[in-house]
């Protein structure tokens, strides 16, 4: 038998006796969007989501941002959702760091700290969302509510006008 996969993430699912899948990709070909992942899971594009690190005007922390894959973050939205006058994008240079993750894998349970964290509000139309498992080509199906929960979140409208 191989090595059972085993993320941060995975591990807080298990400790918490969440129920989820995980799918995993191919992604030899290097780093893929977002939207060509729901293809190669099979999955809509609305219920993939990505996890976006951000970094609030003048402060040594960050912030957390769980859109779908082919939505684009509204940062003054982003801003408002966490009571900041405005935030930026993490540097990835920064990513591992602040988060323990690296670009393509980061997923919104597991971080090295607990941050402020806000999934997007449409994440609860769906019974179940993919989020990334914490490492390039592995995502978990969970039930969003269970994701706000175990990540101490919030929902709020983060995406700009005309995104998914």
């Amino acid at each position: 038998m191989g090595k059972q996969l085993k993320t941060n993430a995975i591990r807080l699912l298990d400790t918490q006796k969440v129920p989820y899948k995980i799918h995993l990709y191919d992604h030899e070909d290097g780093a893929i969007d977002g939207v060509s992942v729901a293809r190669k899971l099979g999955q809509e594009p609305g219920a993939v989501f990505k996890t976006l690190v951000t970094k609030p005007a003048g402060k040594d922390s960050c912030c957390v941002f769980v859109i779908p894959v082919a939505a684009e973050l509204d940062l003054k939205k982003a801003a408002r959702a966490v009571g900041e006058k405005s935030v930026s994008m993490l540097h990835l240079a920064d990513l591992t760091r602040y988060t323990g993750y690296v670009r393509g894998g980061c997923s919104p349970l597991g971080m090295k700290k607990q941050y402020p964290t806000v999934f997007d509000e449409s994440c609860l139309a769906w019974p179940a969302i993919c989020v990334s498992g914490g490492r390039v080509g592995t995502q978990l199906e969970v039930d969003p509510r269970e994701l706000i929960r175990l990540s101490r979140a919030v929902t709020a409208p983060l995406t700009a006008e005309g995104g998914e």
